[in-house]
């Protein structure tokens, strides 16, 4: 019996070992993360507004983790294509999500067919930049945000605007200024803000809303004119430039904005490394020199303030994309 007692204590003594090994393994990986490069999916195409976000930041975070950023462009469906990639990656810390604004509209737009779970299917890491965006105008039509406002109530539907896609922030903060000045155009979209700008240039639309980022050389070259930012106050890149609040009295304050997601179940202490990563990244010199001269407010956020932001923009955009009656391409 003595010999028999002695067999099992050795056998639950191993069990224990075995099983303390095993527990003791996903802590140890955390507190080596990360031991090897990390995979940073970018959701858009290469060159837009979203790529030269997360590309400022990827060799930031290299040095600061230790371990080499590399940014994969997944672009397609207002990228739902990329989100989805990293949904169904292992929640493990080496495959990242980098995504804009065009996140919290997809689940209005899409239903159903979104292809992952919008509420529970990422972890937020960090709300990482906001971007004001700004009314343009080809050099020969409206001079002023009052003219072209006029215009669009006065002749509802003759006048068009271009915008980056179906359902995207563009598309959507056009139909809204339309709407709240009373006036109504004609939404023509484009795979990307950069040929419809050239489209709204040459005078085939009465506008365009962008980013600075994105419109900064059609500015400079002075082939198209700025009429108003959509944001609470005026940007010291642009002085001279008054709000459209300031210019018809009308609230208008639409960011398009950037923020860095991992799969759901990602072990918390993982995406707190990764948080305060990306915070330190956005308070390198370089990055703010080059985040101001592009108009881009950068964020020190947590991961809950992150989710709240990505929930409260849900939830701003879903009325609005249904009264749009916005379809996916």
């Amino acid at each position: 019996m003595r010999g028999i007692g002695r067999r099992q204590a050795l056998v639950a003594g191993a069990a224990l070992a075995v099983s303390t090994s095993a527990a003791s393994t996903p802590a140890r990986a955390q507190e080596t993360y990360p031991d090897r490069p990390i995979r940073m999916i970018i959701a858009f195409a290469a060159g837009g507004p979203t790529d030269v976000v997360g590309r400022l930041l990827a060799p930031r975070l290299s040095e600061i983790l230790g371990q080499q950023v590399l940014v994969d462009n997944k672009p397609g469906a207002t990228g739902n294509i990329g989100t989805a990639m990293v949904a169904d990656a292992k929640p493990d810390g080496y495959t990242l999500l980098f995504s804009a604004s065009t996140m919290a509209m997809a689940p209005a737009l899409y239903g159903k067919a979104l292809g992952y779970d919008p509420v529970n299917g990422l972890a937020a890491i960090a709300y990482v930049a906001s971007v004001p965006l700004i009314i343009l105008a080809p050099m020969d039509g409206a001079k002023t945000i009052g003219e072209l406002a006029a215009m669009l109530r006065k002749d509802k539907g003759k006048y068009s605007y271009a915008s980056s896609g179906n359902g995207g922030m563009i598309h959507l903060a056009s139909y809204l200024f339309a709407e709240r000045t009373g006036g109504e155009a004609l939404h023509v979209p484009y795979r990307g803000s950069a040929p419809g700008m050239v489209d709204m240039i040459a005078g085939r639309h009465a506008f365009q809303v962008d980013t600075l980022q994105s419109s900064k050389g059609f500015i400079d070259g002075g082939k198209a004119r700025v009429l108003a930012v959509a944001a609470d106050k005026r940007l010291p890149q642009l002085p001279d430039v008054p709000t459209v609040q300031e210019a018809l009295g009308i609230p208008f304050s639409i960011n398009t904005w950037y923020a860095a997601y991992a799969p759901a179940k990602t072990p918390q202490p993982i995406i707190d490394k990764l948080n305060a990563a990306f915070n330190k990244a956005l308070k390198q010199p370089d990055m703010v020199k080059r985040s101001d001269e592009l108009a881009i407010e950068l964020i020190d956020s947590t991961p809950v303030t992150a989710k709240k932001f990505y929930d409260d923009q849900m939830a701003f955009w879903d009325p609005i994309i249904k009264q749009s009656g916005a379809k996916p391409e």
